[in-house]
């Protein structure tokens, strides 16, 4: 469909303050970073898994995958990417950022981020989900579900962990019923030049407010292509969320 080439990198730490391990755990007995791995697969040709330790590193070795060492002082998922990248003895024209803890995520969701750049101005790509009234109004003030606002070029206008846009003079259990909200979905694609410049930037003041990398690319004047899905995504991140997930496959 695009005559680019995509390769897609799986950030994995073993360090988690919520869920230490957790590319490990186990689930309907794959440990989660091999069913990302496998999912991730089914819609990119060249899969890495990049961690930072070496327990990771021989898991994915020994379901045949492949693995990258990298360093341990990486702030974001962005940074060991990066490192990742620069190990490959190939190049690729875009890099697909997939957190190694999103073991459900589909390969239609992958599909519609690697469409972002057919258009050739498309640098940084990532998707939203539209909040439903099934969602709920916690689920739409969950900080931990980021929201998104984007211009009529389905270009990132900003990024929150509050509820955007404020809407003034409304009922907070009105929301849903009154405006398209959009849930970030957090995986990202870059141009490979693009990456390059992205991990040089300095945390910026916006991010550090939301704690999203994303915002310092904004506030630096990259512009994020936004892909739709209507699949919600599972990320795990903590025992609790672990458990929902293996009932999922029962």
């Amino acid at each position: 469909m695009i005559s680019l080439r995509f390769v897609a990198i799986i950030p994995a730490r073993f360090a988690s303050t919520r869920f230490p391990g957790k590319p490990l755990a186990n689930i309907g007995g794959k440990p989660m970073i091999q069913r990302v791995f496998e999912q991730v697969s089914k819609a990119v040709d060249d899969v890495y898994v990049a961690t930072d330790d070496q327990r990771i590193y021989n898991a994915v070795v020994a379901f045949n995958g492949k693995a990258i060492m990298t360093s341990d002082r990486h702030r974001s998922g962005t940074d060991r990417c990066y490192e990742a990248f620069t190990k490959l003895n190939e190049w690729y024209d875009v890099v697909i950022n997939i957190q190694g803890d999103e073991p459900f995520i589909q390969p239609e969701q992958i599909e519609i981020l690697k469409s972002c750049f057919i258009d050739d101005e498309t640098r940084i790509a990532t998707l939203a989900k539209k909040v439903t009234k099934k969602d709920g109004l916690d689920f739409l003030q969950n900080p931990n579900n980021p929201k998104l606002v984007v211009n009529k070029n389905d270009e990132a206008m900003y990024f929150s962990r509050s509820v955007i846009p404020y809407r003034r003079g409304e009922k907070s259990e009105n929301r849903i019923n009154s405006h398209a909200y959009l849930k970030h979905v957090g995986i990202y694609a870059y141009r490979s030049e693009v990456l390059q410049e992205l991990v040089q930037l300095p945390q910026s003041s916006l991010e550090i407010a939301e704690s999203l990398e994303q915002l310092r690319w904004i506030e630096n004047g990259y512009r994020i292509k936004v892909g739709y899905t209507d699949i919600e995504t599972v990320g795990i991140d903590t025992p609790e969320d672990l458990e929902k997930a293996i009932k999922m496959l029962l």
